[in-house]
């Protein structure tokens, strides 16, 4: 019909494009006049959008046109219906525990609200209230869609279930499949299939990604400087997944570490922790492993 509504327009079915819309259904044709409904936001002024939507008289067109609008509102009605009914369910649940109901949660004012979450839901609420006090939004890149995907597809009881973060992330089909033959590895390719918490965990991971700063935009990025960012994107949702399996089966709150170590380091780490339980295990003694001597000639 000549109307080039998504040129000038970044979000058809936003604010002004809902507007522009509706009007020109409502029998609207002149250009200037629906160009008037433009929000004092929109980069492109009533002059540039006035000339984008020049209709050319498709009756045709128009009738297509009333008819899938029609099926949209209807569509946003159900999804407001929808949405009720989950958030009524959530307090039901919140509200038949005790636990549940007494946990608060902190604001969070740099979360950026995503457009596909409840409307007029506090997600970070629920899900501290929900998760019995884990705070899930501490954790960057992690959303109202994300929290809003482990209550439903799996919920807190759900996550207990797997014994440790390997199954869980086996059973999201994040973890490499590791495939050896004769002590060779032949491929550790992630396994096909995928499923919503899956999908809910990549998106996550993805919004790590575009972020500043952070620890795991840290991790990110370094495995995109590596082997590219749709191995970093699949390595930063299994890591996500570890954390929040944590989080929710031990009760553990997030917490990132301050600083990264290095490799040498972190095998020192490990080193000395392995010691400590050996000399504990076999009830060692400085004498035993000669440490007297040494001790003695250092004196």
């Amino acid at each position: 019909m000549n109307l080039r509504l998504d040129v000038v327009v970044k979000d058809i079915v936003g604010l002004t494009g809902q507007k522009i819309i509706s009007a020109f259904v409502a029998g609207e044709r002149s250009g200037k006049e629906l160009a008037k409904h433009r929000h004092y936001n929109i980069r492109k002024s009533e002059e540039e959008i006035a000339k984008a939507l020049q209709y050319n008289g498709r009756e045709d067109y128009f009738f297509a046109l009333k008819q899938e609008w029609k099926t949209y509102l209807h569509l946003q009605k159900q999804i407001d219906e929808t949405d009720k009914e989950i958030k009524k369910l959530l307090k039901e649940i919140i509200r038949n525990d005790e636990n549940k109901k007494k946990q608060t949660a902190k604001k969070k004012g740099y979360k950026r609200k995503n457009k596909n979450a409840i409307r007029n839901t506090d997600m970070n609420k629920i899900g501290v209230q929900y998760f019995e006090g884990i705070d899930l939004m501490a954790i960057e890149g992690v959303n109202d869609a994300t929290v809003m995907a482990f209550i439903s597809e799996i919920g807190l009881e759900g996550v207990k279930k797997f014994k440790t973060a390997k199954e869980f992330t086996a059973w999201l089909r994040l973890a490499p499949n590791n495939k050896i033959s004769g002590g060779k590895l032949l491929s550790h390719h992630l396994p096909k299939g995928s499923n919503r918490l899956k999908i809910a965990l990549r998106q996550a991971a993805n919004v790590i990604g575009n972020l500043k700063e952070g620890h795991l935009n840290d991790f990110f990025r370094r495995i995109n400087y590596k082997k590219g960012r749709a191995t970093a994107v699949s390595a930063t949702a299994r890591k996500l997944a570890v954390i929040i399996w944590n989080m929710l089966a031990k009760g553990e709150q997030y917490q990132p570490p301050t600083e990264y170590l290095f490799l040498d380091q972190k095998r020192k780490l490990r080193l000395v922790s392995r010691i400590r339980k050996n000399i504990a295990k076999f009830d060692l003694k400085p004498q035993d492993v000669g440490f007297d001597n040494v001790l003695n000639t250092s004196t």
